[in-house]
């Protein structure tokens, strides 16, 4: 048995930014820069260590919007002629960087982004969560799923049916497209209040995960701290993140990412170079955006000026350094953790998955390392996911984990502060009004039908904790304000019309058409459990 396990966690998530009214959206970029700097990266990664035969388990969450875009025909068509475009000024950047200290780079997004395209058009049909299901099946990662839209849902426990409707939601689609039911959640922000894990366990999922005082300040103390996992009352598992492994990846500052021999994030060729070039390649209208393609490295504390170059081989060694030091912290984390429990800890590590390949460049390579040098290199930690690690060791302290998020100052104030306090009485109102039309119109056909799942997706949307979150950050805030404005006044839209028997088939068929998200959803699952209903 080794001294300890390593559960590494991975949430992968990205608002619905689906937009078929308009071909150059530009927060669609959002899912397109993920696809080709995360999402592709990892597979590519999954597949060498698979194709060898390396063994590894990973956890990582697919929320149900990203689940919902990525197998999205007119999202999967679009993302395909922007990498066409970022395959064709990858060619012109051959041509222009020779001779320069930017040309191996230029040669590396040129091959990157050809990759990227073979593995997404040619290996996985366009589709990248089959990927994802294949290395779920051949036993690589356990897949667990999040609330539909990623509600922040302390916040909306006031309305206990709008939760069991997130949650159901994205059971439901996880089920369908993975083809096995999740056996644990990523809570959005890692958020909890009491009570949730009642609802958690209606839909048999049997673990989650908070940030570290969720668990440290449980009720009662536990005795392992965040070494190993606390049952709730209704016996699902919180498992508590470890704070040093963490801040190791995490942080800019503090941790591998700010390394001055990584690539520098914010120097682009979409901003740094003439228009005329560089014109055809972003936005139509002449906006500046990010391409991806970027020649400097972090350098140190000065000027976005005054950067270096780029060295791809150097950062790939100092990716391979920082493996290995990882590595070392936690067998000598585990080390002394095992002499202080009768039972081998668990270090649980969860990070955005974005962090890997779009903020920090080298994050996929400095993860294949960790997962080879795991293997191969020591004996003292090995990976395991939160069901493994439960299968192991099913005896566990009973607490109440505390209220908290992963959010700044760890509890609720990132979602509800003054930036964007005023949604939540508007959301409240839609949840109780969308639980009295399911309530009153039990087993409703055609139009009505219709028009009550169409209801629930617009909740559901304008729900999500993205919105909230990009007001108090204050970036891109007219895009938040206005999407939970639009979801909402589609909501109350509907009510209106519901509750007057006046359905307006034809803005119906274009709200399902704009917002197609979960086909398969059922407004009945707004109903709560003895409701004062009639028959439609």
């Amino acid at each position: 048995m080794p001294k300890g396990y390593l559960c590494f966690v991975l949430h992968t998530h990205l608002p619905y930014v689906r937009h078929p009214e308009d071909e150059n959206f530009l927060e669609e970029l959002w899912l397109y820069e993920a696809i080709t700097e995360t999402y592709i990266p990892l597979i590519q990664v999954f597949e060498n260590l698979l194709n060898e035969n390396i063994s590894f388990r990973l956890t990582m969450s697919l929320t149900p919007t990203l689940i919902s875009m990525l197998t999205d025909p007119l999202l999967q068509e679009r993302y395909v002629r922007h990498l066409a475009k970022l395959i064709a000024l990858a060619g012109k950047e051959e041509g222009r960087t020779y001779g320069s200290p930017f040309h191996d780079t230029a040669l590396m997004y040129k091959k990157q982004f050809n990759e990227a395209m073979d593995t997404f058009c040619n290996r996985y049909n366009r589709n990248l969560v089959s990927a994802f299901k294949k290395f779920q099946d051949a036993g690589r990662l356990e897949l667990i799923t999040c609330a539909a839209t990623h509600g922040y849902l302390p916040l909306m426990m006031i309305n206990p049916e709008a939760v069991r409707a997130q949650i159901k939601a994205a059971v439901d689609l996880h089920t369908r497209h993975l083809g096995t039911p999740p056996r644990g959640i990523w809570l959005p922000e890692c958020a909890y209040a009491p009570g949730l894990d009642k609802i958690l366990r209606e839909f048999d999922l049997k673990f989650f995960f908070t940030d570290s005082h969720g668990v440290l300040y449980a009720s009662h103390r536990p005795r392992f701290g965040i070494y190993a996992p606390i049952y709730c009352p209704t016996g699902v598992a919180a498992f508590g993140r470890d704070i040093e492994s963490s801040k190791q990846v995490w942080s800019a500052r503090e941790g591998y990412p700010g390394d001055f021999e990584y690539r520098e994030f914010y120097r682009d060729i979409g901003h740094d170079l003439d228009l005329n070039y560089i014109g055809p390649y972003i936005h139509p209208d002449g906006i500046r955006v990010h391409t991806g393609i970027k020649y400097f490295k972090i350098t140190g504390k000065m000027d976005l000026s005054q950067k270096e170059p780029y060295n791809p081989l150097r950062a790939k060694e100092k990716a391979a350094m920082h493996a290995g030091n990882f590595m070392f912290n936690r067998q000598h984390q585990a080390r002394y953790l095992s002499s202080l429990m009768e039972r081998p800890p668990i270090i649980v590590a969860p990070y955005d998955a974005e962090l890997f390949g779009h903020w920090w460049f080298e994050g996929p390579v400095w993860l294949e390392y960790l997962i080879r040098k795991t293997a191969f290199d020591q004996d003292e930690i090995e990976l395991v996911t939160p069901s493994d690690y439960l299968k192991m060791f099913s005896c566990n302290q009973v607490s109440v984990p505390c209220s908290s998020s992963w959010g700044n100052k760890g509890y609720h104030e990132v979602w509800l502060c003054s930036a964007n306090d005023w949604i939540y009485r508007h959301l409240h109102m839609a949840s109780e009004r969308m639980t009295g039309m399911a309530n009153r119109y039990q087993n409703a056909t055609g139009l009505l039908k219709r028009a009550l799942n169409q209801a629930a997706r617009e909740l559901m949307l304008a729900q999500s904790s993205d919105w909230a979150f990009i007001m108090n950050t204050g970036t891109m805030v007219q895009y938040a304000v206005r999407r939970t404005k639009m979801h909402l006044n589609n909501f109350f839209g509907l009510y209106e019309a519901i509750e007057s028997h006046r359905i307006d088939e034809e803005w119906l068929r274009d709200l399902e058409y704009k917002n197609n998200i979960f086909p398969n959803i059922e407004y009945s699952w707004y109903q709560n459990r003895q409701p004062d209903a009639i028959a439609i």
